[in-house]
């Protein structure tokens, strides 16, 4: 912490009245930072969380085809295509964060913000480190449904940029809900996430399968839109998305990127 502290880089401010140019010059150079900061920190760890969410995106493909027994091809583009969403919404709604849960243990997130930078760097910077983190788990992922399942992917030029969507929206909303509840009640939300992702959400099988009420829900939230996003760009002869589900997820991103600023703010 002490040469992060004394990196001229992060101490330098703009003068009073500088430019909005300068500003914007300080805060990208100081995600930058903060970006490599938080790799450092967790340089032990991060391979673990690779493979841990890799794996998970590999056993969703194989353990619901287990579930499931004999798999269609309707079925099995389903979960081929599911297991990288899974993996990208797991990333963000769980990993992310457990981890702001302990770095507000530690210590570590308040010390962050007495540097003199913007609070939008330090989400920055951990939503990049997430985001890319979830990309492998996204590709091991993809190759081992086709292969499993033995399918062909008709990729859409836009599916990586809609990945990364995916990711961010996903991190943003951990993000925002862990820096605005108490540790404690963060890890339980986490955790019931999962369950109610991977049971009751129409990631890897269609949304006619779940209650009148769910799927009326499922509307509104965003965990659908962005399957839906996901199985258009890696399977598009089956499957389609509509602009109602990339703009439900650009509005879930938006709103939760502004409510995690505003925590940072308010408890900074």
């Amino acid at each position: 912490m002490t040469a992060l502290t004394t990196d001229p880089r992060f101490v330098r401010t703009p003068p009073p009245g500088g430019s909005s140019s300068s500003r914007a010059l300080l805060g990208l150079r100081g995600t930058l930072l903060l970006i490599q900061w938080q790799v450092r920190r967790q340089a032990q760890f991060l391979p673990l969380m690779a493979v841990v969410q890799t794996a998970l995106a590999v056993s969703t493909v194989l353990g619901y085809g287990l579930l499931i027994g004999d798999v269609d091809g309707e079925a099995a583009l389903f979960l081929a295509t599911g297991a990288p969403t899974i993996t990208l919404i797991v990333i963000g709604l769980v990993m992310t964060p457990q981890a702001m849960v302990q770095a507000r243990t530690e210590g570590s997130a308040d010390w962050l913000r007495t540097l003199p930078l913007p609070r939008g760097a330090f989400l920055a910077a951990d939503l990049t480190v997430w985001t890319l983190l979830a990309l492998p788990g996204l590709i091991l992922g993809t190759i081992v449904g086709a292969l499993r399942y033995d399918i062909t992917y008709h990729l859409a030029p836009w599916v990586l940029p809609v990945a990364i969507l995916i990711s961010l929206t996903a991190a943003s909303i951990g993000y925002a809900f862990a820096a605005l509840l108490p540790p404690m009640i963060t890890q339980l939300v986490s955790q019931m996430l999962v369950f109610l992702l991977l049971l009751f959400s129409p990631v890897s099988f269609p949304a006619a399968n779940l209650p009148g009420w769910l799927r009326t829900a499922h509307e509104i939230l965003p965990i659908e839109p962005m399957a839906n996003l996901m199985r258009a760009g890696l399977a598009g002869q089956a499957f389609d998305a509509s602009a109602r589900d990339l703009i439900t997820v650009l509005v879930w991103c938006a709103v939760a990127v502004t409510a995690a600023v505003l925590a940072l703010r308010r408890r900074g």
